[in-house]
C-alpha cells in the first residue's frame, strides 16, 4: 500500500538519464498516480520489482516506443512513494515524448532534486545521504566517488549518530543530576562526565579530521595564480595543468581575462584560475582584466603570488612588503605563498623555504624544476593526507556543523572544570546535539533543504 508523501501529494515525473543521445534514456514517475500512469502508457498489468518488456502508447494509440518497464510499490522504493521506471531508447524527442503522456496523464514535472527530497521526508535516506548522491554524480576524481558512494551508504551518518547518542546519554546523566539533587549525584567530584565529556571531544575531532579529508577530496582547492604582468603566471598555469591553456609571450599584458584549469594531484582536486597581471593601466580592457581579477583573489582558497626571481634577487620576499595592496582589496585573511618563478634565469638552485611568515618556492615554470616542490606544498597547506584517512564525502556547511559542535563542548568543558556549572554544561550539550542534528538533518529547517536540493539534477 502506496504511503502518502512527506510533500505535496503531487505525482511527479522528469527523465532522469543525462541530456543527449544514448542506447537507453529512462523517465522516472513517483507519487499516487504512478502505477497508473504506467499501466497507461504501457497497457499491461505491472507486476511490482519485475522487469516488464513493453511498448510505450500515447494517448491516440500510437506505438511511441518500446523498452523495459519497472515497478516499486511504496515504501519500498527510492522515493518511498510508488516508483515508475520507462526505460526507453535514449533519444531526446523520444524521451520528450513519453515525458509529455506521462504529465499529461497526471503527472507534473519534478523539479530539481525533488525525487531525493522525497526520499528524504519519507524517511528513506537522511539530508547527508541525499547530499552524497549529488556528490557521487558530480565527483571528479575516482578518491571522491568511492567517498561519495561510502555515504551515500551511511558511513558519514553513522559516526554522526554514534556522537549524537554519546551527546544524549552524557546530557540525560548531567540533567538528571540538576533535577534530582536528592540523589546527591556529584558528577564535578566523581570525574565520570569529565571523562565522558573528553571521549566525546576526542571522537568529534576524529570525525572532523576525517571530514576535512572527505571535504577536500569532493570540493578541492581554489587556487588563483597572481603578480605583476611578465612574472610567469600563465607559465605557471601551464606546468601545473601540463597543457598550453594558456598563450605565452614576452609581451606584457597578454592574459587579459581569467583563465580557468581543472586537474587533480594525487586524487585532490584542483581548480586553478589564472588572473590578468597587476598594475596601474590606462588600457580600459586591461583595467577590466585587472578588476576580475582581484574579485578572484578575494574568492580564493589559496593564493600564489608569482614574482620575477631574475629581477628580484636579493630582495626582501615578505607577502607584504612585495604586495602592499592586497590589504587594500581584501576583506579577508587568505594564505599567500610566494613563487619565484624563472630560477632558470637567475641561476638560483629549486628550493622551498618555510622559515618567513610565507612559504617561498624558487622554481622554473618553463623547464619544470621545482614543480614537485610546489605540488608537495599545496597539499600540505591544504591538510592533504594521502592516507586513506577519508573514508566519505563532506561538505563546508558539515564542517561548519562539527566545527560547532566542537566549540560547545569545549565551553560546556570549560564551565564544568572552572565554575562546576551543571546547567550551563547541559545547555552546551543541547546546542552541540542541534548542531550535530543539521548534518543528517535531524533538525533542519526548510530554507536549507530548500538550498541543498535546488543544486540537484531534474531527475534526481
Amino acid at each position: 500500500m502506496t504511503q502518502p508523501s512527506a510533500l505535496d501529494g503531487d505525482t511527479i515525473a522528469a527523465i532522469a538519464t543525462a541530456p543527449g543521445r544514448g542506447g537507453v534514456g529512462i523517465i522516472r514517475i513517483s507519487g499516487v498516480m504512478a502505477q497508473e500512469i504506467g499501466e497507461t502508457i504501457t497497457r499491461q498489468d505491472l507486476s511490482p520489482r519485475h522487469a516488464h518488456f513493453s511498448s510505450f502508447h500515447n494517448a491516440a494509440g500510437n506505438l511511441l516506443d518500446s523498452g523495459i518497464t519497472l515497478f516499486f510499490p511504496g515504501p519500498h522504493s527510492f522515493t518511498g512513494e510508488d516508483v515508475v521506471e520507462l526505460q526507453a531508447h535514449g533519444g531526446p524527442v523520444i524521451l520528450d515524448l513519453l515525458l509529455k503522456e506521462a504529465c499529461r496523464l497526471g503527472a507534473r514535472q519534478a523539479r530539481p532534486g525533488e525525487f531525493s527530497q522525497r526520499a528524504y521526508l519519507n524517511n528513506k535516506i537522511d539530508l547527508a545521504q541525499a547530499e552524497a548522491i549529488a556528490d557521487l554524480i558530480n565527483s571528479t576524481t575516482e578518491k571522491a566517488a568511492l567517498n561519495a558512494s561510502r555515504s551515500l551508504q551511511g558511513e558519514f551518518s553513522r559516526k554522526i549518530d554514534e556522537l549524537v547518542a554519546r551527546v544524549t546519554r552524557l546530557r540525560v546523566y548531567v540533567e538528571a543530576a540538576i533535577d534530582f539533587p536528592e540523589e546527591e549525584i556529584d558528577f564535578i567530584a566523581d570525574g565520570e562526565v569529565k571523562e565522558q565529556l573528553q571521549g566525546i571531544i576526542d571522537q568529534l575531532q576524529a570525525v572532523l579530521k576525517e571530514a576535512r579529508q572527505g571535504s577536500l577530496m569532493q570540493e578541492g582547492m581554489k587556487l588563483v595564480i597572481a603578480g605583476k604582468p611578465n612574472a610567469g603566471k600563465s607559465s605557471l598555469l601551464n606546468a601545473l595543468s601540463g597543457q598550453d591553456t594558456a598563450i605565452v609571450t614576452a609581451i606584457e599584458g597578454t592574459t587579459r581575462d581569467v583563465l580557468r584549469e581543472h586537474i587533480q594531484i594525487d586524487g585532490m582536486p584542483l581548480h586553478i584560475v589564472d588572473t590578468a597581471g597587476l598594475h596601474d593601466s590606462t588600457d580600459e580592457i586591461e583595467q577590466e582584466g585587472i578588476r576580475r581579477a582581484w574579485r578572484e583573489i578575494a574568492s580564493a582558497d589559496h593564493i600564489l603570488l608569482v614574482v620575477d626571481d631574475s629581477t628580484t634577487a636579493g630582495r626582501d620576499m615578505h607577502a607584504n612588503t612585495i604586495w602592499p595592496e592586497k590589504d587594500q582589496h581584501l576583506t579577508r585573511d587568505i594564505p599567500v605563498s610566494i613563487v619565484q618563478n624563472k630560477c632558470d634565469l637567475s641561476g638560483c638552485e629549486p628550493v622551498i623555504d618555510s622559515s618567513q611568515d610565507c612559504t617561498i618556492i624558487h622554481l622554473s615554470a618553463k623547464t619544470g624544476a621545482g614543480m614537485k616542490l610546489l605540488t608537495q606544498h599545496l597539499k600540505s597547506c591544504m591538510g592533504y593526507e594521502d592516507s586513506g584517512e577519508g573514508s566519505f564525502s563532506a561538505r563546508r556547511r558539515h564542517l561548519q556543523s562539527l566545527e560547532g559542535a566542537g566549540d560547545y563542548l569545549q565551553a560546556g568543558q570549560r564551565q564544568l572544570l572552572q565554575a562546576g556549572a551543571g546547567e550551563l554544561l547541559a545547555e552546551d550539550l543541547r546546542l552541540c546535539q542541534s548542531s550535530l542534528g543539521e548534518i543528517t538533518g535531524a533538525i533542519s529547517s526548510d530554507e536549507l533543504l530548500g538550498e541543498i536540493f535546488s543544486s540537484f539534477c531534474i531527475g534526481k
